[in-house]
């Protein structure tokens, strides 16, 4: 993984997201250059300042934007906020719960992005699914030279990611669409818009609000209602399986980061094994399972992982790790699979160093793991493959 802070991995995996979702390495160096030094002071302390230098950088693409829109450029003021987006959404998440400032960025990344994708034309639909007390925001790409009802893949977060920061990361919608395959990259329950704008946590039984995502697409004429995939990403690993195991009109599942026993590895967190994923760790993991404080949250993460659940799956499911994975350990990759006993059609893949994608979830390189997955289901689901 390309490390930007030397000594800071969390700093650095937010470095290499940004890249991943599209940012240059010459705006980068800019925002990053005055935090060298401290960024070796630790994780949590200088993440203000992050902020700070981080939005400056989208704030300068704004104004650029603007001076597009003034001359009629559209299309390049579309791609400028797209960039502005991707700097915003990274400075947010590396940010304090209790950072009063991260809520007015997290408003002004949510409409720089809507913007950005509308003057640049990408073929991408919001759509919102009631749930509860709020909704269940995504976003909706539709496959290519597909008539009629296609295969639709919903894409759900992990921990800390954001259906937007999933959607860019190794244009993967695209690679879907290519094949012949709508994808929904969704803010489930603790993730995004569902936990910052309408509280809703986090839940054990992740069936509940993927049972409402797949009513909403059968009710959809451009999806084809017997070939819904789910992807789970990172602590969507978790997420992912557990849905599919409950949730019968999933036809296949796939996680990118086999995230086995979430609840174990809280526990070896706390003896300081593993690198955390971002800054403010417990305080990030107490909002987003809505935990009054430690002691709650540790009751609650002692449900999370797939002990006895895995074996209600029956069907096709892909379990993909990298070999190098910092903060999830390898042996869950080979602990799910084993216990994947009735699925028909199971696969192991580890990302190795001679193809890339060798760090959680791919974050170092998503192009040929993306690629790997995308042609995995597109072969399940009748899609194209060249």
């Amino acid at each position: 993984m390309f490390k930007y802070f030397e000594t800071n991995y969390v700093w650095s995996l937010a470095v290499a997201a940004a890249i991943e979702m599209g940012a240059k390495i010459g705006e980068i160096e800019a925002m990053c250059r005055p935090l060298a030094d401290i960024a070796k002071e630790g994780d949590d302390p200088g993440t203000a300042a992050f902020l700070a230098s981080w939005e400056q950088g989208g704030d300068n693409l704004l104004a650029l934007a603007e001076e597009d829109k003034a001359t009629g450029r559209m299309l390049s003021a579309g791609d400028k906020l797209n960039r502005a987006a991707i700097y915003y959404i990274t400075a947010e998440r590396m940010q304090a719960h209790s950072y009063a400032p991260r809520k007015a960025l997290y408003a002004k990344f949510l409409e720089t992005f809507q913007q950005g994708m509308q003057l640049a034309k990408e073929p991408c639909e919001r759509v919102e699914i009631p749930y509860q007390d709020g909704i269940i925001a995504g976003l909706y790409t539709h496959a290519e030279g597909v008539k009629g009802p296609a295969p639709c893949l919903v894409v759900i977060n992990g921990l800390d990611s954001t259906k937007e920061m999933v959607y860019r990361a190794g244009f993967f919608p695209q690679l879907l669409a290519k094949r012949g395959i709508s994808s929904l990259f969704i803010d489930q329950p603790g993730t995004g818009e569902a936990l910052r704008l309408h509280g809703l946590t986090a839940v054990v039984e992740t069936e509940q609000w993927a049972s409402k995502v797949v009513d909403y697409l059968e009710q959809r004429p451009d999806v084809d209602a017997l070939k819904i995939g789910l992807l789970g990403v990172s602590l969507g690993g978790y997420y992912c399986p557990r849905a599919v195991a409950f949730e019968p009109r999933f036809a296949l599942g796939v996680v990118w980061g086999a995230n086995h026993n979430w609840g174990e590895m809280q526990k070896r967190r706390l003896q300081r094994e593993g690198e955390n994923p971002v800054p403010h760790y417990w305080e990030h993991v107490r909002w987003v399972w809505g935990a009054k404080d430690m002691d709650e949250f540790m009751e609650i993460a002692q449900n999370v992982h797939l002990n006895d659940v895995l074996e209600n799956i029956r069907v096709p499911f892909l379990v993909t790790h990298g070999e190098a994975d910092k903060q999830i350990p390898l042996e869950y990759a080979h602990q799910s699979y084993a216990q994947l006993v009735n699925s028909p059609d199971r696969e192991l893949k580890i990302f190795t160093e001679r193809e890339g994608g060798i760090q959680h979830s791919s974050l170092d390189n998503t192009a040929n793991a993306g690629s790997y997955i995308a042609d995995w289901i597109a072969e399940r689901f009748g899609g194209e493959l060249r």
